[in-house]
């Protein structure tokens, strides 16, 4: 439930999930593949949400279908690519964008139109379901975090946007990974439709704080979240 909320404000639900998967005795491949089947179901209910309220961007769609395969990319590699390789190189990429969104208090506070060109929507339907989701097909925690930031920095989206666009995105990236780790066996399915239906209460519950509490607070739980990360990977790393 708690990891439904943080990953309906601003992603990084899998901060919570996976650990607690681990700690219940799956293998890393398993509480990767679970995370996602628990994951998927908040997510659609907090994508739902958020387009009643804010309406579906335009970029949502083709990055979505993007993020399905992009992600079952990245989840075929799973399963034989060191994922501490690339912990690193997050942390500085984490460590970033912490310092540029509390360095810039007007960041995703209002939205600025004057971003969305051709060439950056182009860029960030790359980013968001390119690179991001294979991302998330290969490792996980902190894609919402990540698209949230491509889309605010990006097109200019406001972090209220552009959560509910990730939202969107993550679906897609969920669903491609679920395909292929469900083809591989890696699902354990009771436990992580039984995790899903709490998942949902906490989407609900975190959409509509967002949506109620606005920009300001979505960037508050943003920071949160991605000094979280930062701790996390650095103690993995230990």
């Amino acid at each position: 439930m708690a990891a439904g909320w943080v990953d309906a404000v601003v992603g990084g639900g899998g901060l919570l999930q996976l650990p607690a998967l681990l700690l219940a005795g799956l293998t890393p491949v398993e509480a990767l593949a679970t995370n996602k089947s628990a994951s998927v179901l908040g997510t659609a209910s907090a994508a739902y949400t958020y387009a009643r309220r804010t309406g579906v961007d335009r970029i949502a769609v083709p990055a979505g279908v993007a993020a399905v395969l992009s992600s079952a990319g990245g989840a075929l590699l799973a399963g034989l690519l060191d994922a501490a390789v690339l912990k690193p190189l997050i942390i500085v990429v984490l460590v970033g964008v912490a310092a540029f969104v509390a360095w810039r208090p007007s960041f995703g506070e209002v939205a600025d139109p004057a971003l969305r060109t051709r060439g950056r929507l182009a860029a960030a339907l790359l980013a968001a379901g390119g690179v991001i989701a294979f991302y998330d097909g290969l490792i996980g925690p902190g894609t919402g975090t990540f698209l949230i930031i491509a889309f605010t920095s990006l097109v200019g989206m406001d972090f209220v946007r552009a959560s509910g666009t990730a939202k969107i995105i993550n679906m897609g990236t969920n669903v491609g990974a679920i395909a292929v780790f469900a083809a591989q066996g890696h699902v354990v399915w009771a436990l992580g439709l039984a995790m899903g239906v709490a998942n949902i209460a906490g989407a609900q519950l975190g959409a509509r704080m967002a949506l109620k509490r606005g920009a300001g607070f979505v960037r508050a739980v943003l920071l949160t979240v991605v000094s979280a990360l930062v701790l996390r990977l650095g103690w993995d790393l230990l």
